[in-house]
């Protein structure tokens, strides 16, 4: 599947500013950039760093004038349709070093609130299965509203009130699938059929000694994801992080299926 992806950054600021922006896809074995074009306004310095986990790239501005960048690409996704709850548990002893940090709780994600709850409802079930009844229960009892959450809400939050948007959902997801001891991850991404079009943000569980891809909105499949970031919780992976204030100007999203 191919997919062209096109987003668009406009911020006033008043006066100089630090950002972070990391909006860029990465080529990996599972999604590779045909092409693409990063177009950012002058800024007085620009640097890169490589993104967590060493996936994706991290832009360092300084700028002190409007910011606006655009971003255009072309993603072949390779990546197959797999179904989560054939896929086995890695007991923790079992883990590699680098998917153990996935398994504790994070400033977004407060999974040893949630330990209870899951072993309570879910305790009948393991790894992929477990999975699979999380996410069908977080897609059948919450409800999507992009008025019911700010960057401060958390897992638990959004478990309380039961309503938020893909960012909530998949902290949500994360938190229960750590409570069940197995590790997960947030990933933002870009996806063709998400409503309202915006930047995504899924789950990434660590099933059969590697990564799934696991979206409780049920708006993007698995083989419909390009990754951009991944981390433990939405902290490490916004799309821009400014340290100064940013006026909100304009900002736009569009991702389709290169045949339609």
């Amino acid at each position: 599947m191919i997919l062209q992806i096109d987003a668009h950054l406009h911020y006033a600021v008043q006066a100089e500013t630090d950002i972070i922006l990391q909006i860029t896809v990465p080529s990996f074995a599972d999604q590779r950039i045909l092409s693409e074009e990063l177009l950012l306004s002058d800024s007085l310095h620009s640097g890169s760093v490589l993104g967590e986990e060493r996936f994706g790239e991290r832009k360092l501005l300084h700028i002190e004038t409007d910011f606006e960048c655009s971003y255009s690409a072309r993603v072949e996704v390779d990546r197959p349709l797999l179904d989560v709850a054939q896929l086995s548990a890695v007991a923790p002893h079992k883990l590699p070093s680098d998917a153990l940090r996935y398994l504790m709780p994070s400033r977004y994600c407060q999974s040893d609130e949630l330990q209870s709850f899951v072993e309570a409802e879910f305790g009948d079930s393991i790894g992929g299965e477990r999975i699979a009844r999380l996410r069908d229960w977080i897609f059948e009892r919450f409800r999507y509203s992009s008025e019911s959450s700010n960057s401060q809400t958390t897992a638990v939050d959004t478990f309380v009130h039961r309503q938020g948007v893909c960012r909530d959902f998949a902290h949500v997801l994360i938190a229960l699938a750590r409570a069940s001891s197995i590790p997960a991850r947030f990933v933002s991404a870009y996806a063709p059929y998400v409503t309202p079009q915006d930047f995504h943000a899924v789950a990434e569980v660590y099933l059969d000694h590697t990564w799934h891809l696991v979206d409780a909105t049920g708006m993007a499949a698995s083989n419909q994801i390009a990754r951009i970031g991944v981390g433990l919780d939405a902290a490490e992976v916004s799309f821009l992080s400014s340290f100064g204030p940013l006026m909100f100007q304009n900002q736009s999203v569009h991702v389709r299926v290169e045949s339609e």
